[in-house]
């Protein structure tokens, strides 16, 4: 049985189905988290049943099928990525993850599914990798967009979970995407940890003041929703939202980024980006979405945020 090494302490190796046992307790510590989400989760409630579900995707893999993989972290199995589909006739496969609270923060799943992907594309000869999730799995869509793949729609009330229809969104790359490098890459990553300082969902605190780091210190942003606009500097953008999301009135909250396109001139840079959001607000749910305007400035540090303006829908 091969091991590889994922950083941290942390090896991914196969999960098979004399490890029943120990994917059932995995699963019952991730229950909460992963229930929503990951349809296998709430078939395996007793050794039988997580057998099961192994012991599928073990004939699946004989048959040159769907494959899963554990990631084991000190130790403990904390998560796992797997090929939900796998079609070796149509080049066409489908990439999915999980990952208890424990795993988290790590970078595990997508050192993980980047291994995954760069067999299916390197050795197998894949022409696209997909990613189908739930539009509400903010985590899951963020791994989408660190592994560069493109969001290429949206699939309307597409399945039914604890009474209610969700949409899909579909996410894919293909053997001929090139990944973002230089000051592209950099601008990706500014974006996504300017939109994760924000975050905390699963009891996650929020870390709001890590955008000071990412804006030069004479930063204007801008709220254009509604009526007149308000215009904050680095101060007062900050020190609000560290409360809000740190004091019990908004909990649960993450946006990320659906689309954006990015244009690159010498040592400027400007960022057009359609986000979404979701959370609780004293108590009641919420889902949000609006777009973005940032410019960037290349600095002798790197590229910062300059200014930015948001319009909520």
């Amino acid at each position: 049985m091969f091991t590889l090494p994922l950083g941290d302490d942390a090896l991914l190796r196969p999960l098979e189905p004399w490890q029943a046992q120990e994917f059932l307790d995995h699963i019952d510590r991730a229950r909460a988290i992963v229930d929503p989400w990951i349809p296998w989760a709430a078939r395996s409630t007793d050794l039988a049943s997580a057998t099961a579900v192994l012991q599928r995707y073990a004939d699946d893999q004989a048959a040159d099928g769907g494959r899963i993989y554990g990631i084991w972290l000190a130790g403990t199995l904390v998560g796992g990525v797997m090929f939900t589909r796998f079609d070796a006739v149509s080049g066409v496969c489908e990439v999915g993850c999980w990952l208890e609270p424990a795993g988290q923060g790590h970078g595990l799943v997508t050192r993980a599914c980047r291994l995954l992907i760069d067999w299916a594309f390197g050795e197998r000869g894949m022409t696209r990798v997909e990613w189908w999730v739930s539009a509400g799995n903010t985590r899951s869509i963020e791994v989408a967009r660190r592994l560069g793949m493109t969001r290429e729609g949206v699939l309307r009330a597409r399945y039914p979970h604890r009474g209610e229809r969700h949409d899909s969104e579909v996410w894919a790359l293909l053997a001929g995407d090139a990944p973002a490098t230089g000051a592209k890459a950099e601008l990706d990553g500014l974006m996504a940890a300017f939109l994760d300082a924000f975050t905390n969902t699963a009891g996650r605190v929020p870390d709001v003041a890590a955008v000071r780091d990412l804006c030069i210190p004479q930063v204007t942003i801008v709220n254009n929703t509604g009526g007149e606009p308000v215009a904050y500097d680095l101060d007062g953008f900050v020190e609000p939202r560290q409360k809000l999301l740190t004091d019990g009135t908004l909990t649960e909250f993450s946006e990320w980024e659906v689309a954006e396109r990015t244009e690159i001139s010498g040592s400027i840079a400007h960022r057009f980006s359609d986000y979404r959001k979701s959370g609780v607000r004293d108590g009641a749910r919420f889902e949000g979405a609006g777009r973005k305007i940032t410019q960037f400035v290349r600095t002798p540090a790197g590229w910062r945020i300059s200014s930015m303006a948001w319009d909520d829908e």
